[in-house]
């Protein structure tokens, strides 16, 4: 049976969990269930009208049939009158069904926009509650993807797929009753038809499904080739590496090339098949309705709104095929937003009644143990005390544990064994806000932010006056070259 829909595109990844992730979902969007009971209602309500309308307009097609056999045989005319009167009902049907399909797409976009912000306002929130050793055994990307890429596919899939499904199973339910209505021996027909395009379809689903999914595979590498190497064009440059980059890159990019072709011309494949089906399914429904008309079974009109009916019902085959794609695709990306909002929070501590600008700087090490993994340990047994204005340079080899020492200070990782005093009091005491606003850390690599040179020396310590930011400027000796660029201070940065 031909009809509307596109090819399915299968998913490119399913969730581990999904029965359960859609449980926690359900949970999730709780607060909008009167919203989302009013899209059901609505979303019914525009489909039973829309589903009416064949029947209807069968009876016009049927009116002007009679009425054209009558002034043939001279026994009556067309009654313009009954069939003015039926296409006006069936207007009026059509009008209703667009409103309540309109009020419905309303609410459900609210919706869905209502929940993306409230998820990427919580993973923001969240973000800064974690603690450091998470980031620093994740990429950026992977972490980034998850507050963009998923939250996206999680609103745009959640936005169509709940509509959809609403849709799909209300239009089957009630265009199979409206056939039955007109002959059950046609509808049985239409029916056995179904199980053959259904078959070719699973057919190509199943093949097409491992090509798309090396397809995104693929996608993800090409992307991430091309940013490492944009954001690392100096390096390739000054070694010479331009020719193993581009070999790299095009081999990557055949390989999604090989992949993306064959998905594409797979799933291309579906509605050719399913139009050539459901031809023979109206060729089929035809002869048969020929023959119910000749015996005063039916009416020459049930005709033409059986065959709309027998179109109709593929739609909702077809996008219910889509729906349950997804599905998959939301409770994949549902599943990695709950996994990083499920995450271990840092423990923020107790507070010590002790105000950063009293602290007189005295930093104590006691027999400090510590491994990122507990099971390779990195610092043995360190004692150190260091006196308030006291300088202390720390001199390693790369991996000696430098910047670990810092970390440890600033509570980034608590310690295995042993502890940290500033001014006697254990750093576990302190909150871990309280206790960085003690401290001034110059990372290793720099980073700044959009925004002037003002507003990013500004950034540790946002009150600070222009005439404050100036004075840390000349204590760091970057004053005069700050001068010297157009605009001064109020120079804008990027990266």
């Amino acid at each position: 049976m031909g009809g509307g829909g596109g090819p399915v595109q299968p998913a490119g990844e399913k969730a581990k969990n999904f029965k359960g992730t859609i449980r926690k979902l359900i949970q999730y969007i709780g607060r909008y269930k009167f919203a989302v009971l009013a899209v059901l209602v609505f979303a019914v309500g525009s489909t039973v009208f829309t589903v009416v309308g064949p029947k209807i307009l069968g009876k016009a097609t049927t009116a002007i049939f009679e009425g054209l056999t009558g002034k043939l045989t001279g026994s009556g005319s067309i009654d313009f009158e009954r069939i003015g009167q039926i296409l006006l009902i069936l207007l009026v049907l059509y009008l209703v069904s667009m409103l309540l399909s309109f009020i419905q797409g309303w609410i459900m976009s609210g919706v869905a926009q209502k929940i993306t912000y409230r998820m990427r306002k919580e993973l923001s929130e969240k973000i800064s509650r974690m603690p450091l050793g998470y980031f620093e055994s994740k990429t950026h990307g992977e972490i980034l993807s998850r507050i963009t890429n998923d939250v996206d596919t999680l609103g745009q899939s959640l936005n169509q797929s709940v509509t959809q499904l609403i849709t799909s199973i209300t239009t089957m339910v009630g265009v199979l009753i409206m056939m039955l209505t007109i002959s059950p021996v046609m509808t049985l027909i239409a029916l056995l038809i179904l199980p053959v395009s259904m078959v070719f379809v699973m057919q190509i689903v199943k093949h097409s499904q491992k090509y798309f999914t090396k397809q995104q595979e693929y996608l993800g590498k090409v992307n991430g080739q091309v940013e490492e190497t944009y954001g690392g064009h100096n390096v390739v440059v000054a070694y010479n590496r331009e020719k193993a980059v581009m070999e790299q890159f095009n081999e990557t990019n055949a390989q999604l090339y090989e992949s993306a072709w064959k998905s594409q011309f797979l799933s291309g494949m579906m509605m050719p098949i399913m139009q050539f089906v459901g031809n023979l399914g109206y060729v089929a429904v035809a002869l048969v309705g020929g023959v119910l008309t000749a015996k005063n079974r039916i009416e020459v009109g049930d005709i033409q709104s059986f065959i709309q009916y027998v179109r109709q019902f593929t739609q909702p085959v077809n996008q219910l095929a889509q729906v349950s794609n997804m599905l998959q695709s939301m409770a994949a990306a549902a599943e990695r937003v709950f996994e990083f909002l499920g995450e271990e929070e840092e423990d923020q501590g107790d507070s010590v009644p002790v105000a950063a600008e009293d602290l007189r700087g005295s930093v104590t090490f006691e027999h400090v143990k510590f491994g990122y993994n507990p099971e390779r340990v990195i610092i043995q047994n360190f004692s150190a005390e260091i006196e308030p204005g006291q300088k202390v340079a720390i001199v390693g080899p790369t991996g000696a544990g430098k910047t670990t020492l810092v970390k440890l200070l600033m509570r980034f990782y608590d310690v295995n064994e042993g502890r940290i005093l500033v001014d006697g009091h254990n750093i576990r005491e302190f909150e871990r806000i309280k206790l960085r606003e003690a401290f001034g850390m110059v990372l290793q690599d720099t980073w700044l932010f959009k925004g002037t040179i003002m507003e990013n020396i500004r950034y540790g310590r946002l009150d600070a006056t222009d005439e404050e930011v100036i004075a840390a400027a000349k204590a760091a000796h970057a004053h005069r070259f700050i001068q010297t660029l157009p605009g001064g201070y109020q120079v804008e940065l990027n990266e």
